[in-house]
């Protein structure tokens, strides 16, 4: 069977995309983690469907490239409305669902998306000292000095496959804060690897940076820079959460094709 589908990336967070208003079969498990796969298939960290919906302008439907469904996808949601602009279903705002409820996203006049967010609460301090929060997706969030001499894989898969985390997993974020600009690198359970940039992480080491006093910026927008690219988060303070987030940032269509499933 040939399946037509599109690739994307998001500051190098990069996805299958497939339109699911066509005759689209119900995919597997295993068929999802080839069309994934770098080597044998397409390659991505994710598979995403758009979806018909009366609620809304589409539905994203995401997959971790292990092939199962995921949760909430930042970059991935700013490619899916760029995607969505390709299809001529929207032009430049869109509202859509995904697994975190609905969403709404413009385009910049850079050409960027912006997403919004749902509210944040507050971040949980564990006994290291670093903070657990979930932005769509849940993360765990480190401050370090020197991310180019972190073993991220290593680190980041001790920590997602410990005691506290093994069952459902946790994504592990490092981070580091200078003059108010954000550098991270991440380890995505699902991928089971360091990406080149999470859109739900970015959000997660903004809203810590700034819940741990780290940031002196105002809330206009924080420079985030990831492996694959620069993006910016903007937010609001509110009692007990964080509201107003959005997540802003470049969505890429890097090419199309078919290919035999």
């Amino acid at each position: 069977m040939q399946l037509k589908f599109f690739k994307y990336h998001g500051a190098g967070n990069d996805f299958v995309i497939l339109d699911g208003r066509t005759n689209l079969p119900l995919l597997s498990q295993e068929q999802i983690r080839f069309l994934c796969d770098r080597r044998f298939g397409i390659g991505g960290d994710g598979l995403m469907i758009l979806q018909p919906t009366a609620l809304a302008d589409f539905e994203m439907l995401y997959f971790n490239s292990d092939g199962r469904p995921g949760s909430m996808c930042g970059n991935g949601g700013r490619c899916m409305v760029h995607f969505a602009a390709e299809l001529n279903i929207i032009s430049y705002k869109s509202t859509f669902i995904a697994s975190d409820g609905m969403h709404e996203a413009f385009f910049l006049p850079n050409g960027w998306v912006s997403l919004k967010m749902n509210d944040v609460l507050l971040p949980v301090q564990n006994e290291a000292g670093d903070l657990i929060l979930d932005t769509g997706s849940p993360h765990y969030v480190s401050f370090r000095n020197n991310l180019n001499l972190l073993d991220v894989f290593s680190e980041g898969r001790s920590i997602r496959n410990s005691s506290t985390f093994i069952n459902n997993g946790i994504n592990v974020n490092f981070v580091k804060v200078e003059n108010d600009l954000i550098e991270i690198r991440t380890y995505e359970r699902g991928v089971e690897e360091e990406t080149l940039s999470c859109g739900t992480g970015i959000t997660a080491a903004v809203i810590a940076a700034h819940f741990s006093g780290k940031l002196n910026a105002d809330l206009n927008g924080v420079n985030v820079q990831a492996r694959g690219g620069q993006l910016k988060v903007c937010f609001k303070k509110d009692s007990n959460k964080y509201v107003d987030v959005r997540l802003e940032g470049p969505a890429v269509k890097v090419f199309e094709g078919s290919i035999n499933l």
